[in-house]
Protein backbone atom coordinates (compact mmCIF):
# COMPACT_ATOMS: atom_id res chain seq x y z
CA UNK A 1 0.00 0.00 0.00
CA UNK A 2 1.19 3.55 -1.00
CA UNK A 3 1.90 6.20 1.72
CA UNK A 4 -1.20 8.14 2.26
CA UNK A 5 0.01 11.30 1.11
CA UNK A 6 0.29 9.87 -2.38
CA UNK A 7 -3.19 8.96 -2.30
CA UNK A 8 -5.69 11.56 -4.02
CA UNK A 9 -9.13 12.36 -1.79
CA UNK A 10 -12.46 11.32 -2.99
CA UNK A 11 -15.32 12.62 -2.42
CA UNK A 12 -19.05 10.87 -3.65
CA UNK A 13 -21.43 13.70 -3.85
CA UNK A 14 -25.08 12.25 -4.06
CA UNK A 15 -28.65 13.86 -3.47
CA UNK A 16 -31.94 13.18 -4.75
CA UNK A 17 -32.89 15.34 -8.14
CA UNK A 18 -33.73 18.99 -7.21
CA UNK A 19 -31.94 19.24 -4.03
CA UNK A 20 -29.11 21.39 -4.92
CA UNK A 21 -26.05 19.16 -6.23
CA UNK A 22 -25.92 21.36 -9.40
CA UNK A 23 -25.42 24.55 -7.12
CA UNK A 24 -22.37 22.65 -4.82
CA UNK A 25 -20.80 21.78 -7.78
CA UNK A 26 -21.05 24.94 -8.99
CA UNK A 27 -20.03 26.57 -6.23
CA UNK A 28 -16.78 24.48 -6.33
CA UNK A 29 -15.61 25.04 -9.95
CA UNK A 30 -15.80 28.33 -9.47
CA UNK A 31 -14.99 29.71 -6.14
CA UNK A 32 -11.50 31.57 -5.38
CA UNK A 33 -10.47 28.68 -3.51
CA UNK A 34 -6.75 28.04 -4.62
CA UNK A 35 -7.56 24.14 -4.87
CA UNK A 36 -7.55 21.74 -8.14
CA UNK A 37 -10.01 19.69 -8.07
CA UNK A 38 -11.02 16.95 -11.30
CA UNK A 39 -15.02 16.64 -11.50
CA UNK A 40 -16.41 13.21 -12.48
CA UNK A 41 -19.79 13.56 -13.71
CA UNK A 42 -22.18 10.56 -14.39
CA UNK A 43 -24.92 11.70 -16.78
CA UNK A 44 -27.96 9.43 -17.17
CA UNK A 45 -30.80 11.03 -19.37
CA UNK A 46 -30.97 14.15 -17.10
CA UNK A 47 -29.71 17.99 -17.97
CA UNK A 48 -26.17 17.90 -16.70
CA UNK A 49 -24.42 20.55 -15.91
CA UNK A 50 -24.91 23.60 -17.45
CA UNK A 51 -21.83 23.83 -20.29
CA UNK A 52 -21.35 27.75 -19.73
CA UNK A 53 -20.45 26.76 -16.04
CA UNK A 54 -18.16 24.24 -17.27
CA UNK A 55 -16.84 26.59 -20.03
CA UNK A 56 -15.49 29.20 -17.19
CA UNK A 57 -14.23 26.87 -14.89
CA UNK A 58 -10.20 25.62 -14.11
CA UNK A 59 -11.02 22.64 -13.06
CA UNK A 60 -11.74 19.73 -15.60
CA UNK A 61 -14.97 17.95 -16.14
CA UNK A 62 -15.46 14.31 -17.30
CA UNK A 63 -18.69 13.08 -18.46
CA UNK A 64 -19.57 9.38 -18.11
CA UNK A 65 -23.01 8.92 -19.91
CA UNK A 66 -22.99 5.33 -21.34
CA UNK A 67 -25.86 4.65 -18.27
CA UNK A 68 -25.79 3.93 -15.10
CA UNK A 69 -22.66 4.54 -12.67
CA UNK A 70 -23.70 1.29 -10.94
CA UNK A 71 -23.01 -0.98 -13.68
CA UNK A 72 -21.47 -0.34 -17.25
CA UNK A 73 -19.69 2.39 -15.50
CA UNK A 74 -17.51 0.98 -13.20
CA UNK A 75 -14.86 0.37 -15.74
CA UNK A 76 -15.18 3.95 -16.88
CA UNK A 77 -14.94 5.62 -13.30
CA UNK A 78 -11.72 3.09 -13.06
CA UNK A 79 -10.47 4.65 -16.41
CA UNK A 80 -10.87 7.88 -15.64
CA UNK A 81 -9.58 8.00 -12.19
CA UNK A 82 -6.41 5.84 -14.06
CA UNK A 83 -5.82 8.55 -16.14
CA UNK A 84 -5.85 11.29 -13.47
CA UNK A 85 -3.71 9.24 -11.48
CA UNK A 86 -1.00 10.39 -14.32
CA UNK A 87 -0.86 13.72 -13.01
CA UNK A 88 -1.78 13.28 -9.62
CA UNK A 89 0.16 15.58 -8.08
CA UNK A 90 -1.60 18.50 -9.81
CA UNK A 91 -4.60 17.51 -8.16
CA UNK A 92 -6.18 18.67 -4.60
CA UNK A 93 -9.21 16.04 -5.06
CA UNK A 94 -11.65 14.46 -7.24
CA UNK A 95 -15.04 14.79 -7.00
CA UNK A 96 -17.44 11.73 -8.21
CA UNK A 97 -20.98 13.22 -8.69
CA UNK A 98 -23.35 10.59 -9.01
CA UNK A 99 -26.15 12.16 -10.96
CA UNK A 100 -29.46 10.49 -11.24
CA UNK A 101 -28.36 7.79 -9.22
CA UNK A 102 -29.81 5.41 -6.52
CA UNK A 103 -27.33 4.01 -4.44
CA UNK A 104 -23.69 5.77 -3.99
CA UNK A 105 -22.14 2.26 -3.13
CA UNK A 106 -20.94 0.81 -6.07
CA UNK A 107 -19.22 4.25 -6.70
CA UNK A 108 -17.81 3.71 -2.90
CA UNK A 109 -16.54 -0.28 -3.52
CA UNK A 110 -14.96 0.65 -6.50
CA UNK A 111 -12.17 1.86 -3.88
CA UNK A 112 -12.52 -1.48 -2.41
CA UNK A 113 -12.39 -3.60 -5.17
CA UNK A 114 -10.08 -1.89 -7.78
CA UNK A 115 -6.30 -2.41 -6.55
CA UNK A 116 -4.92 0.52 -8.43
CA UNK A 117 -7.43 2.27 -7.57
CA UNK A 118 -7.33 1.72 -4.16
CA UNK A 119 -3.41 2.85 -3.99
CA UNK A 120 -3.72 5.63 -5.80
CA UNK A 121 -6.69 7.14 -4.40
CA UNK A 122 -9.30 7.53 -0.80
CA UNK A 123 -12.29 7.40 -0.79
CA UNK A 124 -12.67 10.70 1.63
CA UNK A 125 -16.42 10.78 2.02
CA UNK A 126 -19.73 10.21 0.47
CA UNK A 127 -21.82 13.87 0.76
CA UNK A 128 -25.43 13.86 0.17
CA UNK A 129 -27.44 17.26 -0.80
CA UNK A 130 -30.87 16.64 0.42
CA UNK A 131 -33.64 19.10 -0.21
CA UNK A 132 -35.55 20.00 3.55
CA UNK A 133 -38.70 20.84 2.02
CA UNK A 134 -39.06 17.62 0.09
CA UNK A 135 -36.95 15.56 2.35
CA UNK A 136 -39.78 13.86 4.36
CA UNK A 137 -42.10 12.97 1.18
CA UNK A 138 -39.55 11.41 -0.73
CA UNK A 139 -38.36 8.86 2.07
CA UNK A 140 -41.54 7.67 2.04
CA UNK A 141 -42.15 7.05 -1.47
CA UNK A 142 -38.44 6.72 -2.87
CA UNK A 143 -35.77 4.08 -1.61
CA UNK A 144 -33.62 5.88 -3.37
CA UNK A 145 -33.35 8.74 -1.19
CA UNK A 146 -33.55 6.64 2.18
CA UNK A 147 -30.33 5.24 0.71
CA UNK A 148 -28.42 8.44 -0.10
CA UNK A 149 -28.99 9.19 3.42
CA UNK A 150 -28.02 5.93 4.99
CA UNK A 151 -24.93 6.45 3.11
CA UNK A 152 -24.13 9.47 3.77
CA UNK A 153 -21.02 10.60 6.18
CA UNK A 154 -22.11 13.97 5.68
CA UNK A 155 -25.76 15.90 4.72
CA UNK A 156 -26.37 18.62 3.36
CA UNK A 157 -29.33 19.91 4.50
CA UNK A 158 -30.06 22.78 1.64
CA UNK A 159 -33.52 25.30 1.27
CA UNK A 160 -33.68 25.37 5.03
CA UNK A 161 -34.97 28.92 4.58
CA UNK A 162 -38.18 27.54 2.96
CA UNK A 163 -39.53 25.66 6.49
CA UNK A 164 -39.89 26.67 9.49
CA UNK A 165 -38.37 25.73 13.34
CA UNK A 166 -40.90 22.59 13.66
CA UNK A 167 -40.13 21.22 9.89
CA UNK A 168 -36.58 21.01 10.37
CA UNK A 169 -36.96 19.34 13.30
CA UNK A 170 -39.02 16.98 12.09
CA UNK A 171 -36.52 16.20 9.33
CA UNK A 172 -33.55 16.18 11.50
CA UNK A 173 -35.68 13.24 13.17
CA UNK A 174 -35.91 11.72 9.83
CA UNK A 175 -32.52 11.54 8.64
CA UNK A 176 -31.14 10.52 12.28
CA UNK A 177 -33.01 7.87 12.07
CA UNK A 178 -32.29 6.21 9.23
CA UNK A 179 -28.49 7.22 10.18
CA UNK A 180 -27.55 8.05 13.55
CA UNK A 181 -23.91 8.91 13.00
CA UNK A 182 -24.06 11.61 9.81
CA UNK A 183 -23.31 15.00 10.31
CA UNK A 184 -25.99 17.39 9.15
CA UNK A 185 -25.17 21.17 7.92
CA UNK A 186 -28.21 23.33 7.31
CA UNK A 187 -27.69 25.23 4.57
CA UNK A 188 -29.47 28.03 1.28
CA UNK A 189 -28.18 27.27 -1.55
CA UNK A 190 -25.45 25.24 -0.44
CA UNK A 191 -23.58 27.44 1.14
CA UNK A 192 -21.29 25.28 3.98
CA UNK A 193 -17.44 26.37 3.57
CA UNK A 194 -16.08 23.72 1.79
CA UNK A 195 -13.64 21.95 4.16
CA UNK A 196 -16.91 20.77 5.83
CA UNK A 197 -17.79 19.10 2.62
CA UNK A 198 -14.30 18.08 0.94
CA UNK A 199 -11.38 16.88 2.75
CA UNK A 200 -13.10 15.73 5.69
CA UNK A 201 -11.61 12.05 5.48
CA UNK A 202 -14.54 10.91 7.11
CA UNK A 203 -14.39 7.31 5.49
CA UNK A 204 -10.79 6.58 7.19
CA UNK A 205 -10.70 3.74 9.83
CA UNK A 206 -9.26 6.40 12.03
CA UNK A 207 -12.21 8.52 12.01
CA UNK A 208 -13.89 5.68 13.44
CA UNK A 209 -11.99 5.49 16.49
CA UNK A 210 -12.60 9.34 16.83
CA UNK A 211 -16.59 8.23 17.58
CA UNK A 212 -19.12 11.09 17.44
CA UNK A 213 -20.95 10.96 20.27
CA UNK A 214 -24.14 9.85 18.13
CA UNK A 215 -22.36 6.94 16.16
CA UNK A 216 -24.00 4.62 19.20
CA UNK A 217 -27.81 5.97 19.60
CA UNK A 218 -28.74 3.68 22.17
CA UNK A 219 -32.74 4.62 21.97
CA UNK A 220 -33.90 2.44 18.93
CA UNK A 221 -37.42 2.50 18.72
CA UNK A 222 -38.86 0.50 15.81
CA UNK A 223 -41.25 2.13 14.20
CA UNK A 224 -41.53 1.10 10.17
CA UNK A 225 -41.89 3.66 8.44
CA UNK A 226 -38.82 3.57 7.26
CA UNK A 227 -37.44 1.27 5.96
CA UNK A 228 -33.85 1.50 6.01
CA UNK A 229 -33.04 1.75 9.94
CA UNK A 230 -30.08 1.40 12.32
CA UNK A 231 -29.40 -0.53 15.25
CA UNK A 232 -26.18 -0.58 17.30
CA UNK A 233 -24.84 -2.91 20.22
CA UNK A 234 -21.78 -2.42 23.09
CA UNK A 235 -20.23 -5.19 24.57
CA UNK A 236 -17.77 -4.29 27.63
CA UNK A 237 -17.01 -8.42 27.70
CA UNK A 238 -14.28 -8.85 25.07
CA UNK A 239 -14.99 -10.33 21.95
CA UNK A 240 -13.50 -13.57 20.38
CA UNK A 241 -11.67 -12.76 17.23
CA UNK A 242 -12.49 -16.13 15.41
CA UNK A 243 -16.26 -15.86 16.65
CA UNK A 244 -16.68 -12.15 15.48
CA UNK A 245 -14.87 -12.92 12.01
CA UNK A 246 -16.81 -16.31 11.27
CA UNK A 247 -20.10 -14.66 12.17
CA UNK A 248 -19.34 -11.13 10.43
CA UNK A 249 -18.21 -12.86 7.42
CA UNK A 250 -21.18 -15.24 6.90
CA UNK A 251 -23.77 -11.88 7.97
CA UNK A 252 -21.98 -10.18 5.08
CA UNK A 253 -22.15 -13.22 2.49
CA UNK A 254 -25.71 -13.35 3.72
CA UNK A 255 -27.50 -10.28 4.07
CA UNK A 256 -25.22 -7.80 2.64
CA UNK A 257 -27.06 -6.33 -0.20
CA UNK A 258 -29.52 -5.32 2.63
CA UNK A 259 -26.63 -4.36 4.96
CA UNK A 260 -26.05 -0.98 3.74
CA UNK A 261 -23.34 0.78 5.93
CA UNK A 262 -21.79 -0.78 8.71
CA UNK A 263 -18.64 0.25 11.05
CA UNK A 264 -17.34 -0.25 14.27
CA UNK A 265 -14.55 -0.80 17.00
CA UNK A 266 -13.67 -4.17 18.67
CA UNK A 267 -11.80 -5.52 21.72
CA UNK A 268 -10.95 -8.73 21.12
CA UNK A 269 -9.60 -11.15 23.78
CA UNK A 270 -6.16 -11.39 23.87
CA UNK A 271 -5.69 -8.41 21.93
CA UNK A 272 -3.86 -5.27 22.71
CA UNK A 273 -4.90 -3.35 19.93
CA UNK A 274 -8.03 -1.89 18.80
CA UNK A 275 -9.81 -3.62 15.91
CA UNK A 276 -11.82 -1.33 13.52
CA UNK A 277 -13.70 -1.91 10.16
CA UNK A 278 -15.98 0.54 7.93
CA UNK A 279 -18.12 -1.82 5.46
CA UNK A 280 -20.40 -0.76 2.29
CA UNK A 281 -22.76 -3.85 1.66
CA UNK A 282 -20.65 -7.28 1.35
CA UNK A 283 -17.23 -5.09 1.13
CA UNK A 284 -15.32 -4.01 4.47
CA UNK A 285 -11.78 -2.81 5.23
CA UNK A 286 -10.42 -3.81 8.44
CA UNK A 287 -7.17 -3.19 10.47
CA UNK A 288 -5.66 -3.41 14.20
CA UNK A 289 -5.41 0.40 15.33
CA UNK A 290 -2.88 0.44 17.91
CA UNK A 291 -2.80 -0.35 21.29
CA UNK A 292 -6.04 0.80 23.53
CA UNK A 293 -5.37 4.63 24.91
CA UNK A 294 -4.42 3.93 28.77
CA UNK A 295 -7.52 6.34 29.46
CA UNK A 296 -10.08 4.82 26.42
CA UNK A 297 -12.44 2.35 28.00
CA UNK A 298 -12.22 -1.31 26.44
CA UNK A 299 -15.30 -2.23 24.55
CA UNK A 300 -16.78 -3.51 21.67
CA UNK A 301 -19.35 -1.23 19.73
CA UNK A 302 -20.77 -1.63 16.48
CA UNK A 303 -23.46 0.03 14.61
CA UNK A 304 -25.62 -1.17 11.24
CA UNK A 305 -27.58 0.67 8.72
CA UNK A 306 -29.80 -1.16 6.53
CA UNK A 307 -32.92 -3.26 5.65
CA UNK A 308 -35.06 -5.79 7.28
CA UNK A 309 -32.40 -5.14 10.09
CA UNK A 310 -34.70 -6.98 12.71
CA UNK A 311 -34.73 -10.57 10.51
CA UNK A 312 -31.08 -10.89 10.79
CA UNK A 313 -30.41 -11.97 14.61
CA UNK A 314 -27.85 -9.49 14.91
CA UNK A 315 -28.39 -9.09 18.66
CA UNK A 316 -28.39 -13.31 18.94
CA UNK A 317 -25.08 -12.88 16.77
CA UNK A 318 -23.26 -10.58 18.25
CA UNK A 319 -23.41 -11.81 22.19
CA UNK A 320 -22.49 -14.88 20.35
CA UNK A 321 -19.09 -13.54 19.78
CA UNK A 322 -18.72 -12.44 23.86
CA UNK A 323 -16.00 -14.71 25.65
CA UNK A 324 -17.73 -16.19 28.33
Amino acid sequence: MENNSTQVPVTVLTGFLGAGKTTLLNRILTEQHGRKYAVIVNEFGEQGIDNDLVVDADEEVFEMNNGCICCTVRGDLIRILGGLMKRADQLDAIIVETTGLADPAPVAQTFFVDQDVADRTKLDAIVTVADAVHLSSQLGGHHEAEEQIAFADVVLLNKIDLVDQNQIKGVHDRIRKINPYTKIIETNRCKAPLDEVLGLNAFSLDRVLEVEPDFLDSDHDHEHDDDVTSISFVSDTPLIMEKFESWFGNLLQTHGQNILRSKGIMDFKGENDRYVFQGVHMLMDASPMGPWPSKAKRNSRVVFIGRNLDSMNLKEGFESCKSE
